[in-house]
């Protein structure tokens, strides 16, 4: 059988069969279109050693001499006896393209399907493998249970090999308002694991998994890279064999007994998306961004046209760091008033608007406006915001019930218990968090009843866009005594699916106490996430900065914050806040009436600004620079097709940030990278400005360099190998650049 080689943007993937499973024998830099013959590859077979070669499987398994982490984890139970067909050997039954030729499409980029099976065992694996257009690999496997007695499946792992000289691994961390920071280590002998129990993504979940040469950075070296996309429990991990091989890779968590298959059924992994680059960061975010911004339904593409992009993402007010609980209608028409006057486009009612609910104690699960707040329901708000053209959303919580609620003293049997004998019946119940539980959606009069009062409220009131929260970890998850975290994501998955079907119309934010349920997996189904609970814009510029390597900034919620946030007690000015906001789906969460005066027409100045330069922040490539002193970070968003941009054309917006104190008492000359180097370009800095309020705040000089007040006319090679000298920024500062056409 011949090998399978798929090319797309910089990328090869090459599978042999010539061992008798599928092979991968690469994925990294493009190979070009010519293979040959593989036979060449035969290994050598060192000392104390299985007398073969021992291949680098797709799905590696024992039975072929693989000593690592095994793509697949289980044994048959026949006749209650378990353990049995423990090791499978899978060997090819079929492998088919998706179009004829080994190549599936004139760049390269297509998908195929191998099937493997071991007939003894009743086992049969297929893969389905898609390489995207712009680099990204898609991966995914489907086990089928062929015998005739039931298959206790432990785990099924999607994983890759990496190039021998990908030397230090990457991955993020995470807790509450810290979503997303990055630590780095050598690959060494073993399997370094990142593990999930969250029930959900979880805060301190690895967005990405990568491995790469030496120091890799944000615009150099090699780098491979994975993503699960699951929204429950998971594992993600580099396996690092004796013989020298690295494999990266991920699976669903599953828990004891959760996934039986009974003769005849079928288990599929999550996607793993897998990106090579040899360009650094920004290049495995350019393979993510490229497959966002391909689907169809990415951001409510508009049927005017046939392009993927979609309606512009609309400023947003979320109420919460304004009123929290405290909802009074005259309080909250005087912030909408205000928000229209600014030029605010969708106005958000976060929580506090239904049945019992003065605080986080009760009511999650009675979905009705309550009717002492709100007499006569949420019309007259929503009817104030939508007759001065914002769009009106609303906060919900569908996955979680609190015990003082209608609907748990109704129903406790919807109450998830790690108990076969449910709440009714006196079984035994998680420890809360945050005063909550959570509502079993396995359950189809739970999941029916969630469904109907979802489906009720999008179509008896005029709301245009959901923020759905998830607030709690799913700790000892189980529906009649099993664990079941695995239908529980599935049945939150169908809940989306179900909604999205009937309210087509309708945008959701995936929140989860901020950012707890960022993957791919939610994103299929919501049309933006919302990073994290913590406005203040420092803690924001790293993890807005690390989500945005896999998540593009049109679907990221970033919001200007109170003046003095309320998760660290920072104080920081209007600029550094607003330009933190602007490289995302910009927004506001504060009491936006006590901007008064210079402060308000500077925001409404930096809403404008927005608006002007949304389409290239949701549609450009981003490009983040590498910066010697790491009390800096310069990054930004570069149109494509600059080269074809007429004069005076925005090319690009970049942010110089100051996060802290330099080593340096001047930051020198900095380069801006990532522009057209032939092309000729105008640089001005365009706020804070000469007059803003906070120009005299943001600076530390006394004299600033000679192009800050006039701009600078360059080209995009000397921006990037020589640079401009840069202001000296005091510390928790940024300065917003605008480059033009020349």
């Amino acid at each position: 059988m011949d090998p399978l080689h798929l090319r797309s943007a910089g990328t090869s993937l090459v599978i042999a069969f010539n061992s008798g499973e599928a092979e991968v024998i690469h994925w990294g830099a493009d190979l070009g279109p010519t293979l040959p013959d593989l036979a060449i590859l035969g290994d050598a077979i060192p000392p104390s050693a299985i007398d073969a070669n021992v291949p680098t499987g797709l799905l590696p398994q024992g039975s072929s001499g693989w000593q690592g982490r095994p793509g697949l984890r289980g044994h048959r139970i026949v006749n209650g006896v378990p353990g049995l067909d423990f090791s499978v050997r899978l060997r090819v039954m079929d492998a088919s393209f998706s179009d004829a030729g080994r190549l599936a499409s004139a760049d390269g980029s297509g998908s195929a399907v191998i099937t493997q099976a071991d007939p003894d065992a009743g086992i049969t694996v297929t893969s389905r493998l898609t390489l995207h257009p712009g680099g990204l690999l898609e991966l995914r496997h489907t086990l089928n249970n062929d015998g005739d007695s039931p298959f206790q499946l432990d785990d099924l792992a999607t994983v890759l090999p990496v190039g021998r000289d990908a030397v230090e691994l990457l991955d993020l961390t995470g807790r509450w308002a810290r979503e997303r920071h990055p630590q780095r280590r050598a690959v060494t002998q073993g399997t370094w694991v990142r593990t999930g129990r969250h029930g959900r993504t979880g805060h301190d979940s690895s967005l990405l998994f990568a491995a790469g040469t030496p120091g890799f950075g944000n615009r150099r070296g090699k780098v491979w890279a994975t993503h699960l996309a699951w929204s429950g429990n998971h594992e993600q991990f580099a396996d690092s064999l004796a013989d020298g091989r690295t494999m990266i890779g991920g699976s669903e968590l599953l828990g004891p007994a959760e996934v039986v298959l009974e003769p005849g059924e079928s288990y599929t992994t999550p996607a793993l998306f897998a990106a090579f680059s040899d360009r650094g960061l920004d290049g495995i975010s350019e393979a993510f961004y490229s497959w966002f911004r391909s689907r169809p339904h990415h951001v409510l593409p508009t049927a005017s046209t046939g392009l993927p992009a979609g309606k512009p993402r609309p400023v947003n007010l979320n109420t919460w760091e304004a009123v929290y609980f405290d909802h009074n209608l005259d309080t909250l028409l005087e912030l909408a008033e205000s928000a229209a006057d600014l030029g605010v486009e969708r106005f958000v009612l976060d929580d506090g608007w239904f049945r019992g609910r003065r605080d986080d104690k009760a009511g999650l699960g009675d979905w009705y406006a309550d009717e002492k707040i709100w007499p006569n329901g949420l019309t007259p708000l929503i009817d104030a915001v939508t007759s001065r053209g914002m769009e009106f959303g609303l906060w919900v919580e569908p996955e979680m019930i609190n015990l003082d609620s209608d609907v748990a003293r109704a129903h406790p049997d919807w109450i998830v218990s790690p108990s076969a004998a449910s709440h009714k019946d006196g079984g035994r119940l998680p420890l809360e968090w945050r005063n909550q539980h959570i509502i079993d959606l396995v359950n189809p009069e739970a999941w029916q009843y969630i469904f109907d009062r979802m489906s009720a409220l999008l179509s008896e009131n005029n709301i245009s866009y959901l923020k759905w929260d998830q607030n709690r970890d799913l700790l000892e998850h189980g529906h009649n005594g099993k664990a079941s975290v695995h239908e529980q994501t599935l049945a939150a998955y169908r809940l989306f699916d179900a909604l999205k079907e009937k309210h087509p119309s309708v945008e959701i934010e995936s929140c989860s106490s901020g950012g707890a349920r960022v993957d791919l997996g939610i994103l299929e189904r919501t049309d933006r996430i919302w990073a994290s609970d913590c406005n203040d814009a420092l803690e924001r510029q790293t993890i807005q900065r690390w989500t945005g390597l896999v998540v593009p900034p049109e679907l990221i919620g970033q919001h200007i914050g109170p003046t003095t946030s309320h998760t660290t007690a920072r104080t920081h000015d209007l600029s550094f806040r607003a330009i933190t906001a602007l490289f995302g789906h910009f927004g506001m969460e504060w009491d936006i009436r006590e901007a008064k005066g210079t402060e308000r027409e500077e925001l409404k100045r930096f809403i404008g600004l927005y608006k002007k330069h949304r389409d290239l922040i949701h549609s450009g490539r981003m490009v983040r620079a590498d910066v010697p002193d790491d009390s800096l970070n310069i990054h930004g968003v570069v149109a494509d097709g600059t080269a074809g941009f007429g004069d005076g054309s925005t090319a690009a917006l970049f942010a110089v940030v100051s996060t802290r104190t330099s080593f340096a008492d001047r930051p020198g000359r900095i380069a801006i990278p990532g522009l057209d180097p032939e092309r000729n370009y105008r640089v001005d800095a365009i706020f804070p400005a000469p007059g803003d309020a906070d120009y005299t705040h943001t600076f530390t000089q006394v004299q600033p360099p000679a192009w800050l007040a006039s701009g600078a006319e360059v080209t995009g090679s000397f921006l990037a190998e020589v640079g401009l000298p840069m202001p000296i920024l005091n510390p928790e500062h940024a300065l917003l650049l605008e480059v033009t056409v020349a």
